[in-house]
Parts: structure tokens; sequence; C-alpha cells
């Protein structure tokens, strides 16, 4: 099927239900998109609504719609409703299920030199505490995965593959549906943090063969803050020890029993944000609307139209690496500090970030980069306003 690219026209409306964009220049949907104006009218009506009727009589009002959050993101990501768990942010879902792996001495943990710093310190959070050891595929010359170093490292102790798709601080991506079929073929544990994948990126669980993915709202999905999901494999649900347990999460059978319920919102506590689920489901279904193919069509092109532009300035140099790059463009300007070049761009109203080492410090150190700016595009920016940061960075530079 052939994927229609954005119009105008489309584009233009969705600039329109997006309050955000008429008082700035957001290039920070890696940190947080700004959200279509449903989302947070959504949010704000529900808890209006919580303040007026009382918290349990407005979530029995809109038990449906919250059921439909799980639907949609059982679509989003092509897996079964009773594999997706709802909670705070990918972080969370992530640690839910990495410390419920049942790790011993000499097991052995594969990543990436893209690896998030959150999921670093679990690893070596696990080799204090279970012996564990964790070792790191280096990128290629070219800034590529090495499927051969992946294949290389394996051996009867590893437990776990453990991979973040898009990193932090860099445009590049990893090959996750291969690495997939090499942890499928050796029977291994693989687990996928998609936090800056989902809403950008098609994802597809059952295409990627992971075991669990973590995701979060507030990215690349224009879901509000403190909302995000995990999926389990039906097949690996019982193979995870719960960190946490409420009478949500199992049925309390007697005095002396209790049976955990049969899904992966065994994974979630009872008491949660009910008004940032609907958020998150209202975002989930507009992004669904729209086609996430269609949107990860419209960012490769403004993220390439970006590098260009900026490759083309005197003292600007691009850092993105590997054959296949996505919506986050990271830069520096020769003798600015990003810190600077990130403030001057918001007096002008130019959102970015600075992406510094400790996000992801194995790849920075290897390339002795200590901060570098980020601009990250989303479907809903345009090519006039990559015109304006060009433009901005060039006064800066002089």
């Amino acid at each position: 099927m052939e994927i229609t690219p954005l119009n105008e026209q489309e584009i233009q409306q969705y600039r329109t239900e997006t309050r955000g964009v008429a008082g700035l220049i957001h290039f920070n949907n890696a940190g947080a998109s700004l959200p279509p104006d449903v989302v947070p009218d959504t949010v704000i009506d529900y808890l209006k609504e919580e303040a007026t009727n009382g918290g349990y009589e407005t979530e029995a009002k809109y038990q449906v719609q919250l059921e439909q959050t799980y639907d949609l993101i059982a679509r989003l990501i092509n897996a079964d409703r009773d594999e997706v768990a709802i909670v705070e942010n990918a972080s969370v879902g992530w640690g839910l299920v990495f410390n419920g792996i049942d790790f011993k001495p000499g097991d052995e943990i594969i990543t990436s030199e893209m690896e998030y710093v959150t999921n670093l310190m679990g690893f070596l959070n696990a080799q204090k505490n279970h012996g564990v050891v964790f070792k790191v595929v280096p990128n290629d010359e070219q800034g590529n995965f090495s499927m051969q170093g992946l294949e290389e490292l394996i051996s009867a102790q590893t437990k776990l593959i453990a991979i973040t798709q898009i990193p932090s601080t860099a445009g590049g991506m990893m090959p996750i549906v291969e690495i997939g079929k090499i942890a499928r073929k050796h029977g291994i544990l693989y687990l996928v943090d998609a936090c800056q994948s989902a809403g950008q990126v098609p994802v597809d669980v059952k295409e990627i063969g992971c075991d669990m993915l973590s995701v979060t709202g507030r990215k690349y999905l224009r879901a509000p803050r403190g909302t995000g999901f995990l999926f389990v494999r039906k097949e690996v649900q019982d193979k995870l020890k719960l960190i946490l347990m409420d009478s949500f999460a199992a049925d309390w059978v007697s005095e002396t029993e209790f049976k955990i319920r049969n899904d992966a919102r065994r994974f979630e506590l009872y008491e949660k944000n009910r008004a940032l689920t609907l958020g998150l489901g209202k975002a989930i279904e507009y992004a669904l609307n729209i086609g996430v193919d269609r949107i990860w069509q419209r960012v490769q092109y403004l993220a390439g139209l970006m590098r260009t532009q900026l490759s083309a300035i005197d003292d600007v140099t691009v850092h993105d690496f590997g054959a296949e790059q996505c919506g986050i463009v990271t830069f520096s300007v020769a003798g600015i500090e990003s810190a600077v070049v990130k403030s001057k761009l918001a007096e002008q109203g130019i959102n970015v970030s600075v992406a510094k080492a400790i996000s992801t410090l194995i790849y920075m150190n290897k390339n002795h980069l200590v901060s570098i700016v980020r601009a990250s595009a989303h479907y809903y920016n345009t090519e006039e306003e990559i015109g304006v940061l060009c433009e901005a960075l060039k006064a800066i530079r002089d």
C-alpha cells in the first residue's frame, strides 16, 4: 500500500488544532511534544468532573472510554490488549519488567553503546545486587549497530538483550527487528525501550519479536506528561516477578492465598490518574487517525531537510550517524556552548534542548562529546520553521 504524504491542508489543520504553535517554534519533541488541543481539553474536562461529581463516580461514568485506551495502545503497537499495562512513563515500565527478571550470578545482559542512562543504571544495579555481567555492542565505523558484534557476544549465559531503539542524544536508530530475530533464534529475553519511537516510527511488537517494550506518552505520541505504557508478551508474563502488588494486580483468594491476574495489568496498581489515561488515549487516537506511517514519512523529511540546512552553515557540525535516521537532529556550534545556543534560541521563541553526556554516556564518551544541541522535528513543524532556526543560528554564530 502506498503511503500518501501529509499535504499542506492537513498540516495546517494539525497546527490549527495545536494552540502551542501559535506562540513559538517547538523543536523539542524528543523532550515533550506540543499536544493537540483535544488532549489537554480532555484531561481538564475530566478533572473538572471529578471535582464536581467525585472521583469514583466520574471514573464509573467514563469506564468505557478508559478501557478503550488499552485497545488503542494495542492497535498502535500490534499487540493484544491483555499484553498492555498503563504506567507513568517508560522508565517505570522498563524498571518493572527488568527488575522482574530472575537474574542469577553470572547471567549476562547485552546492550548497545546508545543505551539510555536510566537503563544503564539498572544494569549496574543488577551487577551489584545479583552478580550479572553486561556487555556492550559497539557501533561500527559508519555508526551502525554491529549485528556480527551481537552474535559474537552471545553465550550460554546470555539472559537478556536490552536495546533502546532511538537514543536520546543522536539521530541514529537501532535495527530492533533484526536484533529480535537473533534473540528469538537463541531463545533470549528481549527488552526494547521505545521511549522516542512510539508516535514517530511504526512500532509492531510482533514484527520486532520483543518480549517486553516500554513507551512514554509525552514525546512523539503528544500525550500528557506522566503517561506511558508497557507491553509484556503473554508467554513471558508468568516468568517475571512482580515488584509491587495490590488488589488490582491480584485477586485475594483467602487469608493465606492470592492469585495474580492473568494479563499484563498485573504490573499496574489500582490508583492512577484517570484523567491522564484518557488524555493518553486521545493522543494515540489522534496519531492513529493520521497514520503513523504517514507521520514517520513527514518526520524523516523534515529532519533530513534540517540536517542538510544545518550542515551548510559555517561552524555548525551535525553529529547524527547511521544508515537510518529519525526526527532527532543533534549538532554543535563551534566556540559556543550548547546551553548558550539553547538560551539564545529561546529568546527568539525557538525551543530546542541540550543533550548531555550523561544521557548516553558510552556513546558520548566514545565520541568525545560533552553536550550537544538537540532539535527534534515532528509532523506539525514546517519548512519555514527550519529556515527560521537556521537564520537564528547564523546570527548567534556571528
